[in-house]
């Protein structure tokens, strides 16, 4: 089988994909999103890395040729669909939340005013993050009313929307469970390194870890939710005991996760995408 691996370049996600798919007898070739047309040669299968920057139309073109490529029969991880819910924090979460699942308080506007008051109603203390972002880059933490005006007024400034969540007290870690084709594969705990972040790219610590049955479920719950084949899950627990689904990754990572659980993330993308039965969560 012929994989298309489509990235903006060949970082080091991308050249561990090359060696998993040559370690199982396949071919694999990186393509930049950017040189994509309607008439590009139909691959078997698509791993999506990473989509590099571009307008809302290259971005809104790119996303429909891979829906094209799936109605045609070529398998997509992730399914388009998991894509564009996954990129956007805002109904990535309306989506969890609309299965039942437990996520932060959170409110999403586009006005300073607007969300002055939701950073009272959440109690003062808020995470301000993009809607559009990931490892933790472009998160604030807002806890003072004369600093959350000038933050919720800058943003508005330059026309993006505002997303604010109510933070959680958590004991300085969080876990992400990996998930693929139905089950958790690895779960890693990452312990925060004198930040609130408890992104690894922000400097927390990985460790292996167990999850409970209970968790085990809700990381399975949180990928179907959003119609994701293979997933990173980010759940927080809470200053009660409780559980809460942070996001879902669409385009996980796992560079820290295979060195601290010793297994071959890379070997498991390339088996979900080159088997013969439909993909799907």
């Amino acid at each position: 089988m012929h994989i298309t691996l489509l990235s903006g370049g060949d970082g080091w996600h991308v050249r561990d994909l090359l060696r998993a798919a040559a370690m199982h007898g396949h071919t694999a070739e990186i393509v930049d999103f950017r040189r994509l047309h309607s008439s590009s040669e139909m691959p078997d299968a698509v791993i999506v890395r990473t989509m590099p920057p571009g307008s809302l139309e290259q971005v809104v073109f790119r996303m429909d040729l891979l829906h094209a490529w799936q109605d045609a029969g070529v398998r997509v991880l992730n399914p388009p669909r998991a894509l564009e819910v996954c990129v956007d924090k805002y109904l990535c979460n309306v989506r969890l939340e609309a299965a039942g699942l437990r996520v932060p308080p959170t409110v999403v506007c586009q006005h300073a005013d607007v969300a002055l008051e939701a950073f009272e109603r959440l109690g003062g203390d808020v995470v301000v993050k993009p809607l559009f972002g990931s490892e933790g880059r472009g998160m604030v933490r807002v806890s003072d009313p004369e600093l959350a005006w000038r933050t919720f007024r800058a943003i508005e400034r330059t026309q993006q929307v505002l997303y604010l969540q109510k933070f959680i007290a958590h004991p300085g870690w969080d876990l992400r469970a990996f998930v693929s084709r139905g089950r958790v594969l690895a779960t890693m705990r990452r312990v925060a390194h004198g930040d609130w972040r408890t992104n690894v790219a922000q400097g927390a610590i990985a460790e292996r870890w167990k999850l409970s049955p209970e968790l085990e479920e809700l990381a399975l719950r949180a990928s179907e939710a959003v119609g994701a084949v293979v997933a990173g899950v980010d759940l927080l627990p809470g200053p009660s005991g409780e559980c809460y689904v942070l996001e879902v990754n669409a385009v996980p990572g796992w560079r820290a996760l295979a060195s601290v659980a010793g297994i071959d993330v890379a070997a498991e993308l390339i088996a979900s995408a080159s088997v013969h039965d439909e993909l799907r969560p």
